[in-house]
Formats: C-alpha cells, sequence, structure tokens
C-alpha cells in the first residue's frame, strides 16, 4: 500500500489505525459505537459465564427527545446528544464501557457490578443529567431528564448480546411507561425486574 500511494509505512499505519477508530466511534458523541458495544457484551457474557462474576448493561434514553429536535431544530438536538454523552463519561469507573446505541439512546456496561452499586450510579447518572442544563444558544438552554433500564447477564449461563440488550430496553420502556426520569432494573442476577427509583427516592 505504502509503494502504491507513496505514504510512508508510518503514514499509511496511522491511516488504519484511524479508520479502525473510527468504525468503533459514534462520530457525533465520540462515545463507542453498536460494534464496539456488542464486542463488548460478548467479552462480558464470556467471563461471567466461565466464573459466575456479575455485570450489568444499562440503557439509558433521553425523555422527549423528539419535542426538542421539533421545538428547537437538529443542532439542538445535537448538542444535548454531546452534553449527556459527557456527563454519562463523567459517572462511570475506567473500567466501563459508554456506547451510544442509536438515536438518542445510550448504554452502559459496568463489570463486577453488584447490585446496590447499580442502583447508585444509575441514580448518580440521572441526577446529573437532569442537573446539567445544556447551553443550546448564546441565550438560550434546556434541561433534558432520562430514563434507565437495565439488566444483569445471566451469571453461569451463555446468552446473546441481543438477548441481554433486549432484556435492558425492556426495563427501559417500562421507566418510560412508569412517567420517565427514573429508574428500573433487575435488583439482582438473578431476581425480577421490580425496583423502581423514583426521581427523589435518594435525596
Amino acid at each position: 500500500i505504502a509503494k502504491a500511494t507513496g505514504m510512508s509505512v508510518e503514514d499509511v499505519q496511522a491511516l488504519i489505525d484511524g479508520l479502525c477508530e473510527l468504525s468503533l466511534k459514534d462520530p457525533l458523541t465520540g462515545l463507542a459505537n453498536r460494534r464496539f458495544l456488542y464486542a463488548t457484551l460478548d467479552r462480558e457474557i464470556d467471563r461471567v459465564t466461565r466464573a459466575g462474576d456479575s455485570a450489568l448493561l444499562m440503557m439509558l434514553d433521553i425523555d422527549h427527545f423528539k419535542s426538542i429536535n421539533d421545538a428547537h431544530g437538529h443542532l439542538a438536538g445535537d448538542l444535548v446528544l454531546q452534553s449527556v454523552a459527557r456527563t454519562l463519561s463523567a459517572c462511570v469507573r475506567p473500567m466501563d464501557t459508554v456506547a451510544r446505541y442509536g438515536g438518542e439512546e445510550f448504554a452502559v456496561v459496568l463489570p463486577s457490578c453488584q447490585a446496590t452499586f447499580a442502583r447508585a450510579v444509575a441514580e448518580r447518572m440521572r441526577r446529573a443529567i437532569e442537573t446539567t442544563p445544556v447551553r443550546i444558544s448564546p441565550v438560550e438552554q434546556v434541561n433534558v431528564t432520562v430514563s434507565v433500564g437495565g439488566a444483569f447477564a445471566l451469571q453461569w449461563i451463555r446468552s446473546t448480546k441481543q438477548l441481554w440488550a433486549e432484556r435492558a430496553d425492556q426495563q427501559l420502556y417500562l421507566a418510560k411507561q412508569a412517567g420517565r426520569n427514573q429508574i428500573l432494573h433487575y435488583e439482582g442476577p438473578a431476581t425480577p425486574p421490580s425496583l423502581v427509583v423514583q426521581k427523589d427516592e435518594l435525596a
């Protein structure tokens, strides 16, 4: 390739590295994209299957995002997505993965995550987003909230990334049905989805 293009080997490698990075990142938010997320879920499923450890997948959706686009335009919507991405990234550990799942939906993978920690980190994310105004113009800002659904990987059982994502997405749907701006997830890896955290419950 280097001879054909007249580029140095170092330049070709930098180009390849850049393309690889782009293929695994969402261009708008800089977060991992769905391809990277699915690779992470596969890795966590393998680890949980072999070691019986815990891992939580949380799905987050910006409430009333269409209304923001309709009222303020798609550029404002992009600014909201970027703000939420930064806030989520600031709420997690280095070992966690934050990804843009698609549209206004995000995913967070938390390896070695116990139920008590999951409850706290999910509420920290929800509250941080709620209390971070997004400036969409020099004279205007908007406040946004998110609904959160989560599901633990099945311990000692080899599931699939699609089923795990569907389980978490179902809890997200139920959280939205329950009124938005709240959290619904499995209390633990082997218990049914029964925990609803109202937005001021942990104040």
